[in-house]
C-alpha cells in the first residue's frame, strides 16, 4: 500500500489495491463495529476460522498504515468505562475505508468467478 494520504473525495481507489491480507481483514473486522486492537485480532481469527492470526507487530504496523491512508480513524466512543481499560484505543472504518474495502471485496468476487469457471473449486 502506498503511504500518501488520501481524503474522502479521492476517487483513485485502484492505487491502493490489492490490499495485503492483514489490512483487508482489519478493514473487514471494522465493518460492523468499532474495535480495539486485541478485539480486532480476535475477530480476524474468528472470521478466518483460525487461518489468519495477526500478531501485535503486524496488527499495529497495519493500523498505522491504515490510519495514515485515512482508511480507519480512532474512535472517541467507548463502551461503559467500568468495563473498559482507558488505555485502549478504538478504531473505526472511515467512509473512504469502506469504499476501499468494497472495491477489494469486488476484486475478490471477480477472482472467485474465474476460479469457479476454471473448475478449481466445487460449486
Amino acid at each position: 500500500m502506498r503511504t500518501r494520504k488520501y481524503d474522502a473525495d479521492d476517487k483513485d481507489l485502484s492505487s491502493l489495491l490489492p490490499l495485503n491480507h492483514a489490512d483487508f481483514h482489519i478493514l473487514l473486522s471494522l465493518t460492523d463495529a468499532d474495535r480495539h486492537g486485541y478485539a480486532i485480532m480476535q475477530h480476524v481469527r474468528e472470521l478466518t476460522e483460525g487461518s489468519l492470526k495477526l500478531g501485535p507487530g503486524t496488527l499495529y504496523t497495519s493500523i498505522k498504515r491504515l490510519l495514515d491512508a485515512t482508511l480507519i480513524e480512532e474512535s472517541d466512543e467507548r463502551p461503559d468505562t467500568d468495563m473498559d481499560d482507558q488505555r485502549r484505543r478504538y478504531y473505526r472504518l472511515t467512509g473512504f475505508g469502506r469504499r476501499v474495502a468494497t472495491a477489494e471485496a469486488e476484486r475478490f468476487a471477480r477472482l472467485v468467478q474465474v476460479v469457479k469457471a476454471r473448475k478449481l473449486v466445487k460449486v
